[in-house]
């Protein structure tokens, strides 16, 4: 079971870095502008923060495994949709529902702790986890050489062909769940949820092609703002929310929730700009002149790191404890990014950078949901996960914007394009060393010891 679920959870991290390397050919490969092709990627990152809370919420009501189906479904579809199409919309609505998929995440892990004894919950919550960052690195370089190989399309068929494989392991080998909340799904909460993000997110993440201070940009942030302070309030007086703000703003909720924005951030700050510093020209200066898939394979390692890490980082969490590990991780990464601004001018210096932060990724990512499970009632463990994997989403998210920004504001011409400088990809890595260091120092007030629920799970002995 814990397998299957940690292959889910891979495919749909998979899906969040599946276009990463052919989104400089979109604009030739679909005949549209450069800023209307980053929807692509922008359509998968919205719909992912969107509907992970909403299908945590629906997991606790209606069943964790039924949900993980639909989504998978939703998934496949959205594969298909992208397969067949040669133009921009339908590419950007098949985008907009793989992005769905990364909701089964936090449904697997929650599903792990309804069933599992004690004993084996951490590795397993460990693993699972980890699939966030794991699934996302292994995707580059798959991406990478099947759109080097082959059409373009045949990135969405794979897509839509492992959809169709872990959705029959989940329908065969994971079982129904046994552990619902009562009340009723929140459907105004959900609209105001996804409005709100939508509109916070969009100014995040098309700041740089809107402009910081554009009327697009400055509306959709504030209507997105003013929707999200309406929905706290609803929520507070709802008799089935769909987040419990009560519980959200719980000391080790909220604090962990808290870092995992930082935390995402420092990730993602990271898949931005080692990238580009492989693949630049090494005429520039500064780049190392690697091809795409190259570049993909040297980051690759970071993922199997994370995914190695489950077992070290449930044993570390057992004995010393969840929080602990999460500050260990943190500062792991922190030294990543310290190294990081020392050090990028070969490539065996940007493959230790980026095992580093698997190294920190790994331990603090299997803290996180221990941290929430801990700390919620066990109706609420999809919910409340799912609410982590969404803070995690406004750091990744917000880390692209930023990173964009300041590798864009730190650029010289180079023929007929503009390059980031050595000092815009220092920059990015003091400030990536900055979000880890956040997440260190939040990690430290959270409580050593809470009142927990008592597990209303399956019989631990």
């Amino acid at each position: 079971m814990t397998a299957v679920l940690a292959l889910t959870g891979m495919v749909a991290a998979l899906m969040q870095m599946l276009v990463i390397p052919i989104v400089p050919e979109f604009p030739r490969l679909l005949d549209v502008q450069a800023s209307d092709a980053t929807w692509i990627v922008t359509a998968t990152l919205l719909s992912a923060a969107v509907f992970t809370p909403i299908a945590g919420r629906l997991g606790d009501l209606y069943g964790k495994r039924r949900i993980v189906l639909v989504l998978l479904v939703v998934m496949i579809v959205g594969s298909v949709i992208a397969a067949s199409s040669s133009v921009l919309l339908p590419l950007i609505v098949g985008r907009a529902l793989q992005g769905a998929a990364i909701g089964v995440i936090p449904l697997g892990i929650s599903i792990l702790r309804d069933t599992l004894h004690p004993d084996r919950l951490g590795g397993a919550v460990a693993l699972v986890s980890a699939t966030l960052g794991f699934g996302g690195a292994i995707g580059l370089p798959l991406s990478a050489w099947i759109s080097q190989t082959y059409d373009w399309h045949v990135l969405f068929w794979t897509a839509a062909g492992l959809g169709v494989v872990v959705l029959v392991l989940v329908a065969v080998f994971i079982p129904v769940s046994t552990l619902r909340t009562g009340g009723r799904f929140d459907l105004p909460g959900a609209i105001g949820l996804a409005v709100g993000l939508t509109g916070v997110l969009l100014a995040v993440s098309k700041g740089n092609d809107w402009g910081w201070t554009s009327v697009s940009t400055l509306v959709s942030g504030l209507v997105g703002l003013v929707v999200l302070v309406l929905f706290g309030w609803y929520q507070l007086r709802v008799a089935s929310p769909l987040v419990d703000l009560r519980v959200a703003v719980r000391p080790a909720v909220l604090l962990t929730n808290l870092a995992s924005i930082a935390l995402g951030f420092a990730l993602f700050g990271s898949n931005v700009s080692l990238p580009q510093l492989l693949e630049l020209p090494t005429e520039t200066g500064v780049g190392l002149g690697q091809t795409i898939m190259v570049a993909s394979l040297c980051l690759a390692p970071s993922g199997v790191v994370m995914m190695l890490m489950a077992p070290v980082a449930s044993r570390a969490t057992a004995r010393f404890g969840a929080r602990l590990c999460l500050v260990v991780g943190g500062a792991l990464i922190v030294v990543s990014y310290a190294v990081a601004a020392l050090f990028f001018s070969q490539v065996w210096q940007i493959v230790l950078v980026s095992v580093l932060i698997g190294f920190g990724i790994g331990l603090a990512y299997a803290a996180m949901p221990t941290l929430i499970m801990h700390a919620v009632p066990a109706t609420e463990t999809a919910a409340a996960n799912g609410l982590n994997t969404l803070m995690r989403s406004l750091g990744t998210t917000s880390a692209s914007a930023v990173v964009g920004l300041l590798l864009t504001a730190n650029s010289v011409p180079f023929g007929d394009a503009l390059v980031p400088t050595a000092d815009g990809f220092r920059l990015t890595f003091v400030i990536g060393g900055v979000a880890a260091l956040v997440s260190v120092v939040i990690a430290l007030f959270i409580p050593r010891r809470e009142p927990r629920y008592e597990r209303a799970a399956l019989p631990a002995d």
